[in-house]
Parts: structure tokens; sequence; C-alpha cells
């Protein structure tokens, strides 16, 4: 595991992707504010949105005149906070609804379906996990550290041969290769193939099944459900 300092270019590039997808949208010349105005309009952009990505690094200081900022940048000589944003798909009591939420089916088409086709998994299914994980934010990095389209952590990605998790392309096929490993141990059962995939294979055998955790029962059910709903559109993402 690299040090936080090795992924402030990546958290700088999402955290502009994030500001000029939801903020700026809002505030177009705005470069800083208070804090509560921040987390304000965070709330409200996620609502009527849908928060469009799903990790970013977001540094709070107070400046030499005594005003709380922000920035994308890690500020020098003062003292600072982070304050994450991540993945919504697995917030417990996300206001999203899933039976209704937006579809991504063009994206990583190609990687998706080789993929999918090479380790015998359905395409739908991958795509259900990738929007479920990182809302197809490929540079998406979560506060436990793992990476990319499929989230991996570290070393599950470096156990499955990807090299650089922020690479779609092997992210992607690191990540339906982790997958259909997954649902040959539980026997094609997508909900247990979800839930280790989010809790851990130890969780779901330590419980004999999904585990008691509000995080992991929420995202296996979010799972099911774009699932169903990827494919019913599987013949346009060929």
């Amino acid at each position: 595991m690299h040090s936080e300092r090795i992924y402030s270019d990546v958290n700088k590039r999402i955290f502009k992707a994030f500001m000029s997808d939801v903020l700026l949208k809002k505030l177009p010349k705005v470069t800083k504010c208070s804090f509560g105005l921040l987390l304000f309009l965070i709330v409200q952009s996620a609502v009527s949105q849908a928060s469009e990505k799903s990790s970013a690094t977001i540094y709070t200081y107070k400046s030499s005149s005594g005003v709380t900022s922000f920035s994308d940048i890690e500020p020098l000589d003062v003292n600072y906070s982070r304050y994450r944003v991540d993945c919504y798909a697995c917030v417990v009591d996300s206001l999203i609804d899933w039976r209704k939420a937006k579809l991504y089916l063009k994206p990583y088409t190609y990687d998706i379906n080789q993929a999918s086709l090479k380790y015998g998994i359905d395409p739908a299914f991958v795509r259900a996990v990738i929007h479920a994980e990182s809302h197809f934010n490929p540079l998406a990095i979560s506060k436990t550290g793992a990476e990319g389209l499929m989230q991996l952590m570290p070393a599950t990605a470096k156990e499955l041969g990807v090299k650089n998790s922020l690479s779609a392309k092997q992210n992607i096929k690191g990540g339906v290769k982790h997958l259909a490993r997954l649902l040959k141990k539980y026997n094609g059962d997508n909900e247990l193939a979800s839930a280790a995939y989010n809790a851990g294979e130890g969780a779901v055998k330590r419980h004999g099944g999904i585990p008691p955790y509000k995080e992991t029962q929420v995202y296996v059910e979010r799972v099911g459900i774009l699932h169903k709903r990827y494919g019913r559109f599987s013949h346009v993402s060929r």
C-alpha cells in the first residue's frame, strides 16, 4: 500500500471531475467556500443528480484570515482534515431508487464482454457490480484503499495479476476473474458471490450465508436489482 501522497494526483483528478459534474453546475466561479456550504451543496446535488462520482478527497483547512476553506490540493504548512466522498451505492440509507436509476449500457462494452466471455459469466452481472462498486468511475478510490471500476484491494489485484487497478481494462479483467471464481465457489449463487465480493469470503463462511451487515445486505440487494435491469438490455451492450 502506497502513502496517501502517492494517491494525491489521482484524487485531484477525481475531485475535479466531481466538482465539474456536481458543484460547478451550481457555482461556476466558486473556488472555495465554507465547509458547511460545501456539505449542503454536496448533499443537495447527490439527492437531485444521483451523485455521478463515487470517490474523492477534499481537503479542508483554516486560511490565514480564519475562514474554513476547501481544496483538491493537499495544503502545505497548515493543519487540515480530509473528507472523502465514497461510493453512494454502499450507503445504507441511500435515497437512490435503484429500480429507476440511470443505467450505463455503453461504457467499457468491449472489455466487459471479452472478460465475461473468457471467464464464463453474465456481462450484465459484471456491469451491475461495476455500477454498485464505483458507479463506472475508473479512478474511484475508497477509504479502505480499493481502486478502480471494480474496486480491487491492492492485495487482491496483485493476486489477480493486475498491475494498475486504475486501468479500466486491467481492472475489469481482474475483477471479472475474481467474480468468476466466487461464482464457481458458491455454485453460481449470485447473492453469495456478491456478498463475498463486498464483505469477503471469510465473512460469508462465518455467517453461513450473507453476513448480517447492513451495508452488505443492501449491496447484495442493489446488485440483484441492477443485474436484472442490465439483463433486460443485454442486446444493447454487445
